[in-house]
């Protein structure tokens, strides 16, 4: 059997999923106290296919659902190299197959030959339709790390390590669309919406994904190089390791982000992006906060399906502690 569709463990938990119009509010609050100029509306969804977002599918609907697979305690304090899985076999374990994907996560280390960091953008195979694949991989340039090297994937539905994952329908309808220009304060983007949730929720789970495009200015990514050979035990030596870039717009972020985690080692918030002009990696903020711009458009999510969960729960790495 393929070892990336071994048998893992699985656990299904139910979302609590606010009506979009009570979303827009909270988040149009919170959004205001971070940016000079926010709009929060409930929308039609504008076929993601085309630009900016050039997605695989139209929309975010039909079954929304997130996927929280591995995870980084599988990386530190050292890589374990068995840790690959299947895009078509996530989506059977989430009750979706065919289902399509977007998110970040670690690309497939031996399929590229070298650790990176994986925009996920598939629709998956099925009994019934043969799937499409656009996922990205950005990796470090082995020959000027000062250069970011990010490419699609071929012929490979694979991804190493962890995920944070939505997957749905594709189809159009409701979402939230979301502006935000200048910020003014010292959250990111999606920090500020991640908090905002949990703070009027609070116990409550709330799951919410989509796509936003940074419009205008720069973005701090970081980008995993090949596999530390000394072990990673603290968020310093995690820092020293990583490869940090300043990014120009337009970049296209894949996020997924949850209010609070209920025991099963989430990583409560997680956002990569690819872009046309060649970079992409892991999303930490925008750089130019005078410049800075956004548009998302996110849908909240009716399940969680925790998938391999790792034993033992690590508190390394950005994403794992807020």
């Amino acid at each position: 059997m393929d070892p990336s569709r071994r048998t893992l463990s699985v656990v299904k938990r139910p979302f609590h999923q606010p009506p979009l119009s009570e979303l827009k509010d909270v988040l149009q609050k919170a959004l205001q106290t971070n940016f000079a100029h926010v709009e929060v509306e409930v929308a039609d969804c504008p076929d993601l296919r085309n630009k900016p977002f050039t997605l695989t599918q139209e929309g975010l609907g039909g079954a929304p659902r997130i996927a929280d697979v591995g995870g980084v305690s599988y990386l530190t304090p050292l890589v374990q190299l068995d840790k690959n899985y299947n895009m078509d076999h996530i989506a059977e374990l989430c009750e979706l197959p065919g289902a399509y994907v977007i998110g970040p996560g670690a690309g497939p280390c031996h399929h590229v030959g070298v650790n990176s960091e994986m925009m996920a953008n598939l629709r998956t195979k099925s009994k019934d339709q043969p799937g499409q694949l656009n996922t990205y991989i950005a990796k470090v340039n082995t020959k000027n790390t000062e250069l970011i090297v990010q490419e699609k994937l071929k012929d490979c539905r694979d991804f190493s390590l962890m995920a944070n994952l939505l997957l749905c329908e594709g189809k159009p309808g409701k979402v939230l669309k979301i502006t935000a220009k200048q910020r003014t304060g010292e959250e990111n983007f999606v920090t500020c919406m991640r908090l905002a949730l949990k703070q009027f929720y609070k116990e409550k789970m709330v799951g919410i994904a989509g796509s936003f495009v940074i419009l205008k200015g720069k973005a701090r990514l970081h980008v995993m190089p090949d596999f530390s050979k000394v072990p990673l035990n603290t968020d310093e030596e995690m820092d020293n390791w990583l490869e940090f870039y300043n990014v120009p717009a337009p970049l296209v972020c894949l996020s997924e982000f949850v209010s609070t985690d209920p025991g099963l080692d989430l990583r409560v918030e997680h956002t990569h992006c690819f872009s046309d002009h060649g970079e992409g990696g892991h999303y930490h903020e925008d750089t130019t906060p005078q410049e800075a711009e956004y548009l998302g458009y996110f849908t909240p999510a009716e399940y969680l399906y925790r998938i391999d969960q790792p034993p033992v729960c690590t508190s390394v790495g950005p994403g794992t502690t807020q």
